[in-house]
């Protein structure tokens, strides 16, 4: 996309498009396991904080709570996360990667930092730092 429709698109058309470009890195790696972008993002969650309840889940990666129950059972089947009853509350479920799902979160995670090294070396880091913090702030802006 050149810099001039980039502009005129707006904000939430370049949104996509940056989108667009990390679910190309990532797809891969999904499609091999016949996974979703959304358990992609699951994954990811869980790389960063295992352990987590379904409602924290659905929060950190942005999937629809009505949603959540159905992608977690296809990673369960896939053995890619395991679910137990949360040792210090016996009324909640806690979710976490299995070795299985450890490593393709580390692969997917290696194809976004790919894009990132790629970002960075047309940006510099400085405005890569900068663009990151800035997206950061988005939900804090809109919500």
């Amino acid at each position: 996309m050149s810099e001039v429709r980039t502009s005129a698109v707006g904000l939430s058309l370049a949104l996509r498009h940056a989108e667009h470009a990390v679910r190309a890195r990532i797809q891969p790696h999904l499609e091999a396991e016949d996974l979703t972008v959304e358990h992609g993002r699951i994954l990811a969650v869980l790389r960063i904080e295992p352990g987590l309840t379904m409602s924290m889940i659905a929060e950190s990666a942005v999937v629809p709570a009505a949603t959540l129950t159905r992608l977690v059972d296809r990673l369960v089947e896939s053995a890619l996360v395991l679910r137990r009853v949360d040792p210090a509350d016996k009324r909640r479920v806690v979710v976490a990667l299995s070795s299985r799902g450890a490593a393709l979160a580390d692969r997917l995670a290696e194809a976004e930092r790919a894009l990132e090294d790629d970002l960075r070396a047309v940006l510099g880091d400085e405005r890569a730092e900068a663009l990151l913090r800035d997206l950061a702030l988005l939900p804090h802006i809109a919500g």
